[in-house]
Protein backbone atom coordinates (compact mmCIF):
# COMPACT_ATOMS: atom_id res chain seq x y z
CA UNK A 1 0.00 0.00 0.00
CA UNK A 2 1.16 3.74 -0.43
CA UNK A 3 1.99 5.54 2.19
CA UNK A 4 -0.47 8.11 3.83
CA UNK A 5 -1.95 10.42 6.28
CA UNK A 6 -4.50 10.11 8.62
CA UNK A 7 -6.57 12.49 10.35
CA UNK A 8 -8.64 11.21 13.29
CA UNK A 9 -11.34 13.38 14.87
CA UNK A 10 -11.52 11.76 19.09
CA UNK A 11 -15.14 13.54 19.36
CA UNK A 12 -14.87 12.86 22.91
CA UNK A 13 -11.30 13.09 23.60
CA UNK A 14 -11.43 9.27 23.93
CA UNK A 15 -9.93 7.15 21.59
CA UNK A 16 -12.89 4.14 22.54
CA UNK A 17 -15.41 6.60 21.94
CA UNK A 18 -16.93 8.11 18.85
CA UNK A 19 -14.24 8.82 16.56
CA UNK A 20 -13.89 9.78 12.70
CA UNK A 21 -10.95 8.98 10.00
CA UNK A 22 -10.10 10.37 7.03
CA UNK A 23 -6.71 10.11 4.62
CA UNK A 24 -5.21 12.52 3.08
CA UNK A 25 -6.65 13.29 -0.69
CA UNK A 26 -9.34 10.70 -0.75
CA UNK A 27 -13.09 11.64 -1.04
CA UNK A 28 -13.95 8.86 1.72
CA UNK A 29 -14.59 9.02 5.09
CA UNK A 30 -15.30 6.83 7.96
CA UNK A 31 -17.03 7.18 11.30
CA UNK A 32 -16.62 4.44 14.51
CA UNK A 33 -17.73 4.20 17.92
CA UNK A 34 -18.77 1.73 20.69
CA UNK A 35 -22.61 -0.02 20.57
CA UNK A 36 -22.82 2.18 23.96
CA UNK A 37 -22.76 5.27 21.78
CA UNK A 38 -24.94 3.87 18.81
CA UNK A 39 -27.23 7.12 19.41
CA UNK A 40 -24.27 9.36 18.73
CA UNK A 41 -23.27 7.52 16.09
CA UNK A 42 -26.40 7.44 14.19
CA UNK A 43 -26.73 10.93 14.72
CA UNK A 44 -23.86 12.03 12.76
CA UNK A 45 -24.36 14.14 9.57
CA UNK A 46 -22.55 11.10 7.67
CA UNK A 47 -24.98 8.11 8.89
CA UNK A 48 -27.39 9.98 6.59
CA UNK A 49 -25.69 9.24 3.26
CA UNK A 50 -24.78 5.44 1.19
CA UNK A 51 -21.86 3.04 2.16
CA UNK A 52 -20.35 -0.09 3.90
CA UNK A 53 -20.28 -0.95 7.65
CA UNK A 54 -18.84 -3.53 9.63
CA UNK A 55 -20.35 -5.12 12.82
CA UNK A 56 -17.60 -6.36 15.20
CA UNK A 57 -17.83 -8.41 18.36
CA UNK A 58 -17.74 -11.98 19.43
CA UNK A 59 -19.85 -15.84 18.40
CA UNK A 60 -21.80 -16.38 21.35
CA UNK A 61 -21.10 -19.91 21.19
CA UNK A 62 -17.71 -20.31 20.23
CA UNK A 63 -16.31 -16.88 21.70
CA UNK A 64 -14.18 -16.19 18.54
CA UNK A 65 -14.37 -12.73 17.00
CA UNK A 66 -17.17 -12.40 15.12
CA UNK A 67 -17.58 -9.40 11.88
CA UNK A 68 -20.84 -8.66 9.88
CA UNK A 69 -20.19 -6.59 6.71
CA UNK A 70 -23.30 -4.47 5.11
CA UNK A 71 -24.10 -1.75 3.04
CA UNK A 72 -27.07 0.70 2.82
CA UNK A 73 -28.14 3.57 0.77
CA UNK A 74 -28.65 4.90 3.80
CA UNK A 75 -26.46 3.96 6.80
CA UNK A 76 -28.95 5.16 9.93
CA UNK A 77 -31.93 3.13 8.91
CA UNK A 78 -30.07 0.02 8.13
CA UNK A 79 -28.06 0.24 11.30
CA UNK A 80 -31.06 0.89 13.60
CA UNK A 81 -32.50 -2.50 11.93
CA UNK A 82 -28.76 -4.37 13.37
CA UNK A 83 -30.13 -3.75 17.02
CA UNK A 84 -31.73 -7.35 17.43
CA UNK A 85 -28.33 -8.84 16.74
CA UNK A 86 -26.35 -9.27 20.27
CA UNK A 87 -23.10 -10.10 19.19
CA UNK A 88 -21.39 -7.09 18.10
CA UNK A 89 -20.32 -4.10 20.61
CA UNK A 90 -18.32 -2.16 17.70
CA UNK A 91 -19.55 -0.32 14.42
CA UNK A 92 -17.89 1.29 11.50
CA UNK A 93 -18.90 2.95 8.08
CA UNK A 94 -17.42 4.42 5.70
CA UNK A 95 -19.10 7.26 2.99
CA UNK A 96 -17.98 9.21 0.18
CA UNK A 97 -18.14 12.88 0.71
CA UNK A 98 -18.84 13.38 -2.92
CA UNK A 99 -22.11 11.14 -2.28
CA UNK A 100 -20.92 9.49 -5.67
CA UNK A 101 -21.79 5.69 -4.80
CA UNK A 102 -24.47 4.04 -5.91
CA UNK A 103 -26.41 1.38 -5.36
CA UNK A 104 -24.39 -1.01 -7.35
CA UNK A 105 -20.89 0.77 -6.22
CA UNK A 106 -21.65 -0.18 -2.41
CA UNK A 107 -22.89 -3.88 -3.56
CA UNK A 108 -19.81 -3.98 -5.22
CA UNK A 109 -17.93 -2.99 -1.97
CA UNK A 110 -19.81 -5.00 0.23
CA UNK A 111 -19.07 -8.33 -1.83
CA UNK A 112 -15.64 -7.60 -2.41
CA UNK A 113 -14.98 -7.03 1.75
CA UNK A 114 -17.09 -10.37 2.21
CA UNK A 115 -14.72 -12.37 0.32
CA UNK A 116 -12.10 -10.51 1.83
CA UNK A 117 -13.05 -11.14 5.42
CA UNK A 118 -13.69 -15.27 4.46
CA UNK A 119 -10.02 -15.34 2.84
CA UNK A 120 -8.59 -13.75 6.16
CA UNK A 121 -10.21 -15.88 8.00
CA UNK A 122 -9.79 -14.25 11.56
CA UNK A 123 -13.30 -13.93 11.95
CA UNK A 124 -16.76 -15.44 11.84
CA UNK A 125 -18.10 -13.60 9.24
CA UNK A 126 -22.17 -13.35 10.20
CA UNK A 127 -23.18 -12.76 6.48
CA UNK A 128 -25.75 -15.68 5.52
CA UNK A 129 -24.67 -14.88 1.60
CA UNK A 130 -22.37 -13.12 -0.39
CA UNK A 131 -22.66 -10.11 -1.98
CA UNK A 132 -21.67 -7.99 -5.30
CA UNK A 133 -22.64 -6.30 -8.89
CA UNK A 134 -21.24 -6.14 -12.16
CA UNK A 135 -19.50 -2.76 -12.59
CA UNK A 136 -18.15 -1.63 -15.85
CA UNK A 137 -14.25 -1.49 -15.86
CA UNK A 138 -13.91 1.85 -15.08
CA UNK A 139 -15.91 1.84 -11.98
CA UNK A 140 -14.19 -1.32 -10.59
CA UNK A 141 -11.16 0.60 -10.96
CA UNK A 142 -12.07 3.63 -9.04
CA UNK A 143 -13.80 1.02 -6.45
CA UNK A 144 -10.72 -1.13 -5.98
CA UNK A 145 -8.75 2.92 -4.76
CA UNK A 146 -11.73 3.17 -2.42
CA UNK A 147 -11.06 -0.64 -0.82
CA UNK A 148 -7.47 -0.10 -0.72
CA UNK A 149 -8.21 3.27 1.23
CA UNK A 150 -10.77 1.82 3.59
CA UNK A 151 -8.28 -1.51 4.02
CA UNK A 152 -5.79 0.97 5.16
CA UNK A 153 -8.33 3.00 7.83
CA UNK A 154 -9.97 -0.80 9.31
CA UNK A 155 -7.11 -1.42 11.30
CA UNK A 156 -6.44 1.95 12.57
CA UNK A 157 -10.10 2.41 13.65
CA UNK A 158 -9.78 -1.53 15.49
CA UNK A 159 -10.81 -3.73 12.73
CA UNK A 160 -8.24 -5.83 12.15
CA UNK A 161 -10.53 -8.92 10.79
CA UNK A 162 -9.66 -8.44 6.88
CA UNK A 163 -6.24 -8.22 7.25
CA UNK A 164 -4.89 -11.41 6.02
CA UNK A 165 -3.41 -13.62 8.62
CA UNK A 166 0.51 -13.32 6.63
CA UNK A 167 0.73 -10.37 4.79
CA UNK A 168 3.13 -10.58 1.51
CA UNK A 169 5.76 -8.67 1.92
CA UNK A 170 6.22 -6.10 -1.07
CA UNK A 171 10.08 -6.93 -1.56
CA UNK A 172 11.34 -10.30 -0.71
CA UNK A 173 14.20 -8.66 1.56
CA UNK A 174 11.24 -7.24 3.68
CA UNK A 175 11.03 -10.75 5.70
CA UNK A 176 13.66 -13.30 6.90
CA UNK A 177 13.24 -16.75 7.40
CA UNK A 178 13.57 -18.34 10.49
CA UNK A 179 13.42 -22.41 11.41
CA UNK A 180 13.00 -24.16 14.04
CA UNK A 181 13.77 -27.31 14.46
CA UNK A 182 13.48 -30.54 16.94
CA UNK A 183 13.27 -34.43 16.90
CA UNK A 184 13.68 -33.98 13.15
CA UNK A 185 10.96 -32.06 12.30
CA UNK A 186 11.04 -28.70 11.17
CA UNK A 187 8.63 -25.24 11.04
CA UNK A 188 9.63 -22.13 8.93
CA UNK A 189 8.10 -19.10 9.55
CA UNK A 190 8.72 -14.98 10.06
CA UNK A 191 8.11 -12.19 12.49
CA UNK A 192 4.93 -10.13 11.47
CA UNK A 193 2.87 -7.01 12.60
CA UNK A 194 1.04 -8.75 15.06
CA UNK A 195 3.39 -11.39 16.29
CA UNK A 196 4.72 -14.91 14.53
CA UNK A 197 3.86 -16.19 11.43
CA UNK A 198 3.93 -20.17 10.88
CA UNK A 199 4.07 -21.10 7.02
CA UNK A 200 1.70 -23.70 5.31
CA UNK A 201 3.64 -26.96 5.09
CA UNK A 202 5.49 -26.59 8.16
CA UNK A 203 5.65 -29.48 10.70
CA UNK A 204 5.10 -29.90 14.59
CA UNK A 205 5.35 -33.03 17.06
CA UNK A 206 3.11 -35.42 16.85
CA UNK A 207 2.63 -35.60 20.31
CA UNK A 208 2.46 -33.17 23.76
CA UNK A 209 4.38 -32.87 26.38
CA UNK A 210 3.55 -33.95 30.13
CA UNK A 211 3.79 -30.86 30.94
CA UNK A 212 1.18 -29.63 29.17
CA UNK A 213 -0.78 -31.48 31.76
CA UNK A 214 0.18 -28.05 33.86
CA UNK A 215 0.18 -25.31 31.62
CA UNK A 216 -2.38 -26.45 28.93
CA UNK A 217 -1.66 -23.60 26.47
CA UNK A 218 0.27 -25.30 24.14
CA UNK A 219 -2.35 -28.16 24.32
CA UNK A 220 -5.62 -26.16 23.78
CA UNK A 221 -4.31 -23.98 20.95
CA UNK A 222 -3.35 -27.83 19.23
CA UNK A 223 -6.57 -29.02 19.80
CA UNK A 224 -8.43 -25.84 18.02
CA UNK A 225 -5.66 -26.03 14.96
CA UNK A 226 -6.95 -29.71 14.72
CA UNK A 227 -10.58 -28.86 15.01
CA UNK A 228 -10.32 -25.85 12.29
CA UNK A 229 -7.69 -27.61 9.96
CA UNK A 230 -4.97 -25.84 10.25
CA UNK A 231 -2.85 -28.94 11.43
CA UNK A 232 -3.08 -31.80 9.86
CA UNK A 233 -2.22 -35.75 10.77
CA UNK A 234 1.05 -36.79 9.27
CA UNK A 235 3.08 -40.27 9.49
CA UNK A 236 5.35 -39.15 11.78
CA UNK A 237 4.24 -35.02 12.59
CA UNK A 238 1.49 -32.88 12.56
CA UNK A 239 1.70 -30.81 9.47
CA UNK A 240 0.52 -27.07 8.97
CA UNK A 241 -2.21 -27.09 6.38
CA UNK A 242 -2.28 -23.49 6.00
CA UNK A 243 0.06 -20.14 7.07
CA UNK A 244 -0.86 -19.54 10.96
CA UNK A 245 -0.45 -16.25 12.81
CA UNK A 246 0.34 -16.15 16.64
CA UNK A 247 0.80 -13.37 18.76
CA UNK A 248 4.41 -14.08 19.71
CA UNK A 249 7.45 -15.85 18.76
CA UNK A 250 6.86 -18.23 21.78
CA UNK A 251 3.87 -19.39 21.26
CA UNK A 252 4.20 -20.29 17.98
CA UNK A 253 7.23 -22.48 19.13
CA UNK A 254 4.96 -24.11 21.53
CA UNK A 255 2.65 -25.57 19.00
CA UNK A 256 5.59 -26.47 17.54
CA UNK A 257 7.54 -27.91 20.44
CA UNK A 258 4.21 -29.32 21.87
CA UNK A 259 4.97 -27.54 24.93
CA UNK A 260 6.43 -24.35 26.53
CA UNK A 261 9.21 -23.10 24.21
CA UNK A 262 11.80 -19.81 24.43
CA UNK A 263 10.58 -18.39 20.92
CA UNK A 264 14.00 -16.37 21.13
CA UNK A 265 15.93 -19.23 21.34
CA UNK A 266 14.03 -21.62 19.22
CA UNK A 267 13.89 -19.55 15.74
CA UNK A 268 16.62 -19.35 13.72
CA UNK A 269 18.10 -18.10 11.05
CA UNK A 270 20.06 -19.73 7.81
CA UNK A 271 23.14 -19.25 9.40
CA UNK A 272 22.03 -20.58 13.17
CA UNK A 273 21.74 -17.86 14.66
CA UNK A 274 18.75 -17.20 17.34
CA UNK A 275 15.97 -14.73 17.34
CA UNK A 276 17.90 -13.30 20.47
CA UNK A 277 20.68 -12.38 18.80
CA UNK A 278 19.40 -11.10 15.21
CA UNK A 279 17.74 -8.45 17.58
CA UNK A 280 20.07 -8.13 19.32
CA UNK A 281 22.43 -6.52 16.42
Amino acid sequence: MPSATIKIFLVHGDPKRLRTAELSNWTGKAVAGPRSEFEGVMSREEAEGSGIYFLTGSDPESGNPSIYIGEAECIRDRLKSHLQKDFWNQVAFFVSKDENLTKAHIRYLEGKLIEQARDAARAVVVNNQSSGARLPESDRADLETFLEKVNQLLPVLGIELLVPTAAKPEAELEVELLSCEIKGIKARGHLSPNGFVILLGSQAVLNERPSTQKYPWALNMRLKLKEEGSLAMAPDSLVFTRDVEFTSPSAAAAVVHGGHANGLTAWKDSEGRTLKQIEAV
